[in-house]
């Protein structure tokens, strides 16, 4: 029996070890170009931020990018900063326009199995390098959680909740890429390291 136990343990352990490397060769790999959109829409808010990286670090007065939503949803980019260890970290916030309470869309979170079995996020964002005609997806850590906000529910008029969300570096070749968040529009942020 102790030889059954062993040989399972052995057997999930290789399939737990190609189910990781499958999960980083996804994050790495590249799409095709995108249309390059301006911003329109806009995305959700965020009952838990956990210890995500403050949404105002590196923030200046203006927004590097404003991604419009239905009925007065905004995501406005404050900043896009590559660090060394080869993430890239975007922070903004939801900022609610309208003249009422909105529910923050489920969409945002995407479509991928993994990433629909943690809630509500941003796991949908894809960051694509169209000169290097790459996609980015967000990073996600060893459980397949995202490296974004979550908790993403209700914004309420005139509230404004800080988020990020991580991707993996682009090449220090790609300064300025195109962010995209499923419901709102795109929009081109620039990278500073």
């Amino acid at each position: 029996m102790s030889m059954r136990f062993t040989e399972r343990a052995r057997r999930r352990m290789v399939a737990l070890t190609m189910a990781a490397g499958l999960a980083l060769g996804v994050v790495g790999c590249g799409g095709g170009g995108e249309d390059d959109k301006k911003p329109d829409t806009s995305a959700s808010a965020s009952k838990d931020r956990g210890s995500a990286p403050s949404a105002q670090e590196g923030e200046s007065d203006a927004p590097l990018a404003e991604l419009k939503g239905k009925d007065g949803l905004l995501l406005q980019i404050t900043s896009a900063q590559q660090d060394a260890g080869g993430f890239l970290t975007v922070n903004g916030q939801f900022k609610n326009d309208g003249s009422g309470s909105l529910v923050l869309p489920s969409a945002l979170r995407g479509d991928e199995t993994e990433i629909l079995k943690h809630g509500t996020s941003l796991g949908g964002a894809t960051l694509v390098d169209s000169k290097g005609k790459k996609r980015y997806y967000v990073l996600r850590d060893t459980d397949g959680r995202p490296l974004t906000t979550t908790g993403l529910t209700t914004i309420e008029s005139g509230q404004t909740i800080p988020v990020f969300i991580q991707f993996p570096a682009p090449p220090a070749s790609a300064t300025d890429v195109t962010l995209q968040v499923p419901t709102f529009s795109s929009g081109t942020i620039k990278i500073s390291g």
